[in-house]
This record gives C-alpha cells, sequence and structure tokens, in this order.
C-alpha cells in the first residue's frame, strides 16, 4: 500500500466522521474542510503545522472581521475596498512573523468568515475541529503505512534465504 493510499484511506473515513461530527456538534461542516485544508497544505509537518495552520486561521478571522466592521462604519462603498486592500496587506505584511508566516492559511481564515457573514462564533469552532481532523487524517495515514510496511513479508526468497542465514 503506497502512502497515498493510505492517507487517501483514513481521509475518506475520517471524512465522513467529520461530517457526522459537525452536524452532531452544529459546526459548518464545509468551515471545517478548509481547515483541514489548511492543514494539508501547510509547510510544515506534524503539531507545528497544526498550530501554523490554527494560528494563520484565526489571523484571518481576525482580519476579516476588520474587514466587515471597517466597511460598516462608513457608507461608501469605495471604503470598504480600501478597507480591504489595507486588511489584506497587513494579512500578507504579519507572514514576517515565524508564528504567523503561512499567508495562505491566514487568507483561507478570512474566507470562512467572509463566506458565513461575520459568523466567528461558528467559523472559529469549526475551523479548529477541522484543522485537527486534518491532521488526525495525515497522521493515521502515515502511521497505517508505516505499520504495514514493516510487518511486509520478504518477496524475494534468495532474501529469506540469506536472512535465515544470518
Amino acid at each position: 500500500m503506497s502512502v497515498l493510499f493510505a492517507i487517501s484511506l483514513t481521509t475518506g473515513i475520517l471524512s465522513a466522521l467529520w461530517g457526522w461530527v459537525a452536524i452532531s456538534l452544529g459546526l459548518i461542516t464545509w468551515a471545517g474542510f478548509l481547515g483541514c485544508t489548511t492543514y494539508f497544505a501547510a509547510p510544515k509537518e506534524g503539531l507545528q503545522g497544526l498550530g501554523l495552520s490554527i494560528l494563520t486561521n484565526l489571523s484571518g478571522v481576525f482580519w476579516a472581521m476588520m474587514i466587515i466592521k471597517g466597511s460598516s462604519m462608513v457608507d461608501l462603498e469605495i471604503l470598504g475596498y480600501i478597507v480591504a486592500g489595507v486588511v489584506s496587506f497587513m494579512m500578507c505584511i504579519q507572514a514576517k512573523s515565524k508564528l504567523l508566516n503561512y499567508i495562505p492559511g491566514t487568507f483561507i481564515g478570512s474566507c470562512a468568515i467572509i463566506a458565513a457573514d461575520g459568523n466567528w462564533q461558528l467559523v472559529i469552532p469549526s475551523l479548529l475541529v477541522g484543522s485537527l481532523f486534518g491532521y488526525l487524517m495525515k497522521a493515521s495515514g502515515l502511521r497505517l503505512h508505516s505499520q504495514l510496511t514493516e510487518k511486509r513479508p520478504i518477496a524475494n526468497t534468495d532474501d529469506l534465504v540469506s536472512v535465515q542465514k544470518a
């Protein structure tokens, strides 16, 4: 079994479970998948990748709320565009910080808020649990692959003979 197949298998199983968890907890399924996607695309692996995904998604939530609130303060449509431009600059420049240096994660969190009409109370837990599911999907797939390849029998009989002699 290839690594890709193992990760695909665990991702499929856990995606179905995520759908049930999201509905059961009243979370936004698609926002959770955005959190999951953020983890899968993160430039770091493991818990560091999970932390980076969560922090950048949450910063995106913050910045999107700044766009929503800032744009609603004045009734000039053009001002809303200017606010969006300034905030987008901030979303990118924050990548100078090691904790926030994953710009796509920030934009994914921001887009989730915009798509959910500013409902941060629902988007935040959806993104968080979704990121955790993304971590579990990949980690369980890698573990499955590792478990199966460690127990793989020797295919070549010449190799078997040399192992028995050793």
